[in-house]
């Protein structure tokens, strides 16, 4: 007697129809994100759909839009393509669509247009892991990690090269711009001067279109240039101007210090004029990131090796892993029980001027001031110490190896000072406890997002857009803690 198969009919249909829920296990994340944008408020978005014109085409519901976007971020789909092609193959991306099919451009454009909304998700999801138990003050931990820009190093020029290239190019379209009218002439000539001759050469018209790019990088350099010179000026007249104040100067000292700042602040006025309602400190938040200074020559000009990239001009060469990239400096603020309590992205590649913004924004995102920092050793500076003395937070914060291993002190500077005094405390027994937790907090976070979520890539391009999307990953990372500690139920227990 043969063996018996159980059935199997692919062709056959449906008596009743099945309930989409009944297609995933229960407890399924594609679950949870339901239950949890049905709670989340998205009111912003729903303000933006309700404002455009009530006629044409209706909109897809804003909850299922964000649904999609949040478990495509959870699960390493990113692609706007890959999610429309996903809601036809993948069962949980059916399920949360209700068997809508969204195009991928909707899909990419609701995500560009209300980027900032769905980054502003991060501050509901951070309430929910609160209310659900999860760690969101006490002792943190600091760290930044290079992600690749969407734009490739090759396509980067230096400033210097811009020059030359803006010379070369402008010396072939002339060439090929002469040997045109030549030819125009000799075909007058042959079949007469009606001949239609509008037709560009592929060749000119690539030739033109590079000029012009790097034209306009070679722009932007030269004013970012300048403003940072100005900048630059600006400040040195500001420390001139309380040397005038101070108490005990030299009327003579007095005197060259006025005339000092004077010069120096007409030379910012020349190179960067500014309005009358301009402010030292405008647009330069205490949560505002450090972002990348261009490098100047005395006169206001970029460097010969300051570059640019002609994708996604934001964006910067970095070092990571030994490897040059096009990337940004993604930073994270990380709790004990792996929740990101704040984020920042920036095209600085250093991360010591991060510690102070990223510090305000955890108390921007939670109310208070962590008790206890650890960071590594990119973070170390007096500023950045003195910075955590004054807010009450006791910082722990690595050395390089060649400075923790040093010997030859009493220290003779300031620097030295805070150095051989950040030795002292990770010497001490509660800084070896502490400090060596760090590796256990906020590293294993970058992992788990660039391997177990697969964003290691960034798809949309510049500093208006990058971050809102690093914000989307943290909140889907701290979506999966949750997930993982109970969901929704866990918030209510």
């Amino acid at each position: 007697m043969s063996k018996q198969y159980r059935p199997w009919a692919p062709e056959q249909a449906f008596l009743l129809p099945p309930s989409p829920m009944e297609w995933l296990p229960e407890g399924h994340l594609a679950f949870f994100i339901l239950e949890v944008v049905r709670e989340l408020e998205l009111g912003t978005i729903e303000a933006a759909l309700q404002a455009k014109d009530p006629r044409g085409e209706r909109p897809y519901a804003p909850r299922l839009m964000t649904a999609l976007i949040l478990y495509g971020y959870c699960t390493g789909v990113f692609s706007s393509r890959k999610i429309e092609r996903a809601t036809y193959e993948d069962v949980p991306f059916r399920v949360l669509a209700g068997g809508a099919h969204p195009h991928f451009t909707t899909v990419n454009e609701f995500r560009l247009v209300h980027r900032e909304a769905l980054a502003g998700l991060f501050n509901q999801v951070l309430k929910l892991c609160a209310r659900a138990g999860l760690k969101t003050l006490g002792h943190v931990s600091l760290d930044g990690s290079k992600v690749q820009a969407n734009a490739s190093k090759h396509k980067a020029m230096s400033y210097g090269r811009m020059k030359a290239d803006e010379k070369r190019l402008a010396a072939e379209v002339e060439a090929l711009l002469r040997r045109a009218d030549e030819v125009d002439a000799l075909e007058d000539a042959e079949f007469g001067a009606d001949k239609r001759g509008d037709e560009i050469p592929k060749e000119l018209q690539h030739r033109e279109t590079r000029l012009k790019r790097i034209r306009e990088l070679k722009a932007e350099l030269e004013k970012e240039a300048a403003e940072e010179r100005a900048a630059q000026l600006r400040a040195n007249a500001t420390g001139l101007e309380k040397k005038v104040d101070e108490v005990g100067v030299p009327p003579k000292e007095r005197a060259q210090a006025t005339t000092l700042a004077k010069d120096a602040r007409k030379k910012a006025d020349a190179l960067a004029p500014r309005d009358d309602d301009d402010d030292d400190d405008a647009g330069s938040g205490k949560t505002q990131l450090t972002l990348h200074r261009v490098p100047v020559t005395p006169d206001g000009k970029p460097k010969e090796k300051a570059q640019r990239n002609f994708t996604d001009g934001d964006s910067r060469i970095m070092i990571r892993n030994g490897v040059f990239l096009q990337a940004y400096n993604a930073q994270a603020v990380v709790s004990e029980d792996q929740i990101i309590v704040a984020h920042g992205v920036t095209n600085n590649g250093t991360d010591a001027e991060q510690l102070a913004p990223m510090l305000e924004r955890v108390r921007e995102n939670v109310g208070e001031m962590p008790s206890e920092i650890t960071a590594d050793s990119g973070y170390l500076s007096q500023e950045n110490v003195s910075y955590c003395d004054d807010v009450g937070v006791d910082a722990y914060i690595s050395l390089r190896k060649k400075d923790a291993e040093r010997t030859d002190f009493p220290p003779k500077t300031d620097v030295e000072r805070t150095r051989f005094a950040m030795q002292v405390k990770l010497a001490s027994s509660k800084g070896k406890e502490l400090y060596p937790r760090r590796k256990v907090i906020v590293e294993p976070v970058f992992g788990q997002i660039k391997g177990a979520m697969g964003f290691r890539r960034f798809s949309l391009r510049g500093l208006l857009k990058a971050p809102s999307e690093w914000g989307i990953v943290a909140t889907c990372h701290n979506l999966l803690k949750l997930f993982r500690a109970g969901g929704l139920a866990a918030t209510t227990a």
